[in-house]
């Protein structure tokens, strides 16, 4: 869709999100800037003269009424049409997308999940839905680092209010589906990512502190991926994909996911990824793919084929398609 270059300004800096959406507008030619949401960007975002404004998820940057109120101060001072993406729903629908929504008032909408668009569609909201993605410059295939290299690694966090709301929530059922037949069988497994050490306790097996590495800074994450023969990666529904899902394939790893609906939606397991339905099948998948390293490199070859269709340089295109249909643009 040729038109003319576009500014846009996206009011975030976490790492998890420059890095993706963004650049995807920026290969399409347009020209963006990432900024924390903040009284005094006010002068910056007037001389820039964005054409669009987007604000992403729940993060530091729109965390608190007060930062949701800035968000809309800046957007009415500068004028430009104002999307959000909401990336937490269905879980957080109610106790933090909508809330922002009626607090910052967005042109548009997008959410990652299908049945939540309508939900918005029949509080008259104007939305539409966005998947997650990768960006190939930042999720690909590098060389193996030596202090991430082992059998499996978990890249989660372990969301231990989550599990004291809803232990019976299909994430914590996917990451025994996953993790367990690796304990089970006296295989390491390393953990990164935050709240472990107070969730070691839904795992069959003791886990040693020292298998819990805590945080990953989020560009080193791809190093672990590129490290490890096996990737486990929790699925958080069956109907919709994480956002690892995406950047653990563009990375070229090896991923162990579940068998839902919305992964063979868009991925064929045994080509792309490997699927598990229980603890069973999970070992069954180690003792069949730990001998075959040519398979493992052949699905791994074919997991950044997959992903490539699903960068975020499509997502961005299909953002501004949606936008001009919507007459937002």
């Amino acid at each position: 869709m040729k038109r003319r270059q576009l500014r846009i300004a996206f009011l975030e800096s976490h790492p998890m999100w420059i890095h993706g959406l963004p650049n995807g507008f920026r290969r399409l030619g347009h020209r963006v800037i990432t900024c924390a949401p903040a009284p005094g960007r006010k002068g910056m975002l007037r001389r820039f003269k964005p054409d669009l404004i987007l604000s992403i998820g729940w993060t530091p940057a729109n965390s608190t009424p007060e930062k949701q109120r800035v968000i809309a101060e800046l957007v009415r001072s500068v004028g430009a049409p104002h999307i959000y993406w909401s990336t937490e729903d269905p879980g957080y629908t109610d106790e933090f997308s909508l809330p922002l929504i009626r607090r910052v008032k967005p042109d548009f909408v997008f959410s990652i999940h299908r049945p939540t668009v309508r939900v918005f569609n029949k509080l008259s909201i104007r939305a539409a839905h966005l998947d997650f993605g990768s960006d190939p410059s930042v999720h690909r295939r590098v060389a193996p680092v030596s202090k991430y290299k082992a059998t499996a690694a978990l890249v989660a966090n372990g969301y231990s209010k989550l599990y004291h709301k809803k232990p019976n929530h299909f994430r914590f059922h996917s990451i025994r589906r996953l993790v367990n037949p690796f304990l089970n069988k006296n295989i390491k497994v390393d953990i990164y990512g935050r709240d472990w050490t107070r969730m070691k306790k839904i795992l069959a097996k003791p886990v040693k502190n020292s298998f819990i590495h805590g945080y990953l800074p989020y560009k080193e994450a791809i190093k672990v991926y590129n490290s490890v023969q096996f990737v486990l990666g929790p699925q958080n529904a069956e109907d919709r994909l994480t956002q690892r899902t995406y950047e653990i394939l563009a990375s070229g790893g090896l991923l162990i996911t579940d068998d839902t609906p919305e992964v063979r939606k868009w991925f064929q397991p045994g080509r792309d990824l490997l699927v598990t339905n229980s603890e069973q099948q999970t070992k069954a998948i180690i003792e069949k793919y730990s001998k075959r390293p040519l398979e493992i490199e052949r699905i791994r070859r074919n997991a950044v084929r997959a992903a490539k269709l699903h960068t975020y340089t499509s997502r961005a295109r299909y953002v501004l398609r949606t936008l001009l249909q919507q007459g937002i643009i």
